[in-house]
């Protein structure tokens, strides 16, 4: 006989068997070492359901939290579909061959003190610059788009003179295709005016309001201080609410100057008012009752009448003054700060922060209401990064014709036009873009 037939079958997978199963798990623990990350995710995904992380246009924090789906998008560049609101504010300035829709000869609306171009500023570079979100994509401005959409609607834009800025910005991009009509103007320096467009029965105004609540600006005859009643808003614009379709909000700056405060029969104190013994209490809390005010009487005014309405608040615009405001150079750069290179701090993200979460606070108390949106538009760290768009010493026609004088005035607050805050404008259409995405979802 064979030594075959020495051993039964069953006896040979009995040894063989302990050698399989040292093979297998050694096969296994290889894979596991190479393979952790796949093999951690995949248990994890049957025990969790499976989350987006979500980025809102407004945030009241700087961090970001990304999830490896919307790093996936990040590298590849996708749009972001109509379910994940943009993050608009974290993104960098990129060259852009194509340029401004339109330049200071082809719009007439611009405002004399904004036409750098008209007014011979040499540099032409800050014309060529778009803002490129991080994850997602800002679309060029469709002029034809935006009238579309707020066809047989009234457009307000309400504050101070960063909303006439902005007016002014989109009034020129949609310039491009249909003539806007000055159909009304009221007040010195034409602080009231409204403008439609015929062929889509828009209409589009602006309303001096720097406060947006009831105030009485300081003024050559009278008291070199502002006073602000922070309990009353504005009637001045507050009064034609219901002929409103959509508000854009705008307000800050003019709560630097010096101003005495009040609230209903009393003085609340002060804002450098030296000589009035009044106490000093800063702006900051000013601001935020103000708007309270502002964003209270708008949802219980707009939305116990079932009227809809959308309101925007564009967020603070800093300056960029480097030395004294009457000499030349006082905002001398020609390119926009890199990412990194200018953080947002001190006051700027102060007014920022009170502005985005006022909104926010004001969106919750809305909820009750149907058909009231609100949003923050937040352009405050895309503007803090281009200290190249201000119309510095060409707020007047070539300032340095006759040599370098002694007194330049600047303007380092406000922004040429074509410039930066066109973008302000190409973010307010996505949004618009978006919520009508919703609304059709919705019906």
């Amino acid at each position: 006989m064979g030594k075959d037939y020495l051993y039964p079958p069953y006896s040979i997978a009995k040894k063989l068997l302990p050698w399989t199963f040292y093979a297998v798990l050694s096969l296994a623990i290889f894979r596991l070492y190479l393979y952790p990350l796949h093999l951690y995710f995949h248990s994890a995904s049957d025990q969790l359901p499976h989350t987006k992380s979500l980025i809102i246009t407004s945030s009241s924090t700087s961090s970001l939290s990304l999830t490896s789906s919307s790093l996936a998008q990040e590298k590849e560049g996708a749009d972001h579909d109509d379910e994940t609101p943009c993050d608009y504010t974290i993104g960098k300035w990129v060259h852009d061959k194509m340029g401004p829709l339109y330049n200071g000869t082809t719009c007439g609306t611009i405002k004399e003190g904004q036409n750098c171009i008209t007014h011979g500023r040499p540099d032409l570079g800050y014309l060529y610059w778009r803002w490129k979100p991080r994850l997602c994509k800002l679309p060029r401005f469709d002029p034809n788009a935006f009238l579309d959409f707020l066809r047989n609607k009234h457009l307000a834009f309400v504050g101070d003179s960063m909303a006439r800025n902005q007016l002014e910005s989109l009034l020129c991009m949609l310039s491009t295709v249909s003539v806007p009509n000055l159909v009304y103007r009221d007040g010195e320096d034409n602080k009231f005016r409204r403008w439609h467009f015929d062929a889509h029965n828009v209409t589009v105004s602006v309303y001096w309001s720097p406060f947006l609540v009831k105030g009485v600006e300081k003024s050559k005859t009278g008291p070199d201080h502002n006073k602000l009643y922070v309990d009353h808003v504005d009637e001045r614009w507050a009064a034609d609410l219901d002929q409103i379709d959509m508000i854009v909000l705008s307000v800050g700056h003019w709560f630097l100057h010096p101003a005495v405060y009040l609230e209903g029969d009393s003085v609340l104190g002060c804002h450098y008012c030296p000589g009035l013994n009044q106490t000093e209490i800063g702006f900051y809390d000013v601001l935020r009752k103000a708007l309270k005010t502002t964003l209270k009487t708008i949802t219980e005014r707009r939305g116990s009448s079932g009227d809809f309405i959308d309101v925007f608040l564009t967020t603070f615009s800093p300056s960029h003054f480097e030395g004294e405001w009457d000499k030349a150079g006082a905002c001398p750069k020609t390119t926009p700060y890199k990412e990194g290179e200018k953080l947002l701090e001190g006051m700027d993200a102060e007014m920022r922060h009170i502005e985005v979460e006022e909104v926010e606070l004001a969106k919750e108390n809305a909820k009750q209401f149907k058909g009231l949106r609100l949003e923050a538009l937040d352009v405050t760290k895309l503007s803090l990064m281009r200290p190249d768009g201000h119309p510095g010493p060409y707020m007047y026609p070539n300032p340095f014709a006759n040599g370098v004088q002694e007194h330049v005035q600047n303007d380092c607050v406000h922004w040429c036009l074509p410039g930066p805050i066109d973008t302000w404008n190409q973010i307010l259409l996505e949004v618009i873009r978006k919520w009508q995405h919703q609304s059709r979802r919705e019906e």
